[in-house]
C-alpha cells in the first residue's frame, strides 16, 4: 500500500495499482462489486490480447483505482452518492450541479491515484 495525502478518515490505505492489490482493497470497501471487477478485468485482458496492446489493462487499472479511491474515502463517497442521486432531478439546475459535482469527484479521485 502506498502513502497518500491526509483526506481525513480513510477506510483502507490507497492500494498499489496491481490487480491483486486493487481486488484486496475492493473486498474491504465495496465487496459487492467484486464480480463486476472480475468481469471487467476479463474483458480488459481479452482486449489486450486481441489488440496486442496493454492499454485496455492500464485503463482497467486506472478506472478501478479511481473507484476504490472514492469508496475508501467517506468524504468522496458521500459527495459521489449525493451527486449521482441528483443526476435525474426534476429541476434542471439541480441536475446540472450534480453533474458538475460528479465530474469534480471523479477528477479528484483520478488525480489522487495518478500521483
Amino acid at each position: 500500500m502506498s502513502t497518500q495525502a491526509d483526506h481525513g478518515h480513510e477506510l483502507v490505505p490507497r492500494p498499489e495499482q496491481t490487480p491483486d492489490a486493487l481486488r484486496a482493497a475492493l473486498a474491504v470497501v465495496a465487496p459487492g462489486r467484486l464480480a463486476e471487477m472480475q468481469r471487467t478485468k476479463d474483458d480488459a485482458f481479452a482486449k489486450a490480447v486481441e489488440w496486442q496492446s496493454l492499454s485496455p489493462v492500464r485503463s482497467w487499472v486506472l478506472a478501478w483505482a479511481r473507484d476504490i479511491e472514492i469508496a475508501r474515502r467517506p468524504d468522496l463517497a458521500a459527495r459521489h452518492a449525493r451527486a449521482k442521486g441528483n443526476l435525474e432531478h426534476e429541476d434542471p439546475a439541480v441536475a446540472r450541479a450534480a453533474l458538475q459535482e460528479l465530474t469534480e469527484v471523479l477528477d479528484e479521485a483520478m488525480r489522487a491515484v495518478r500521483t
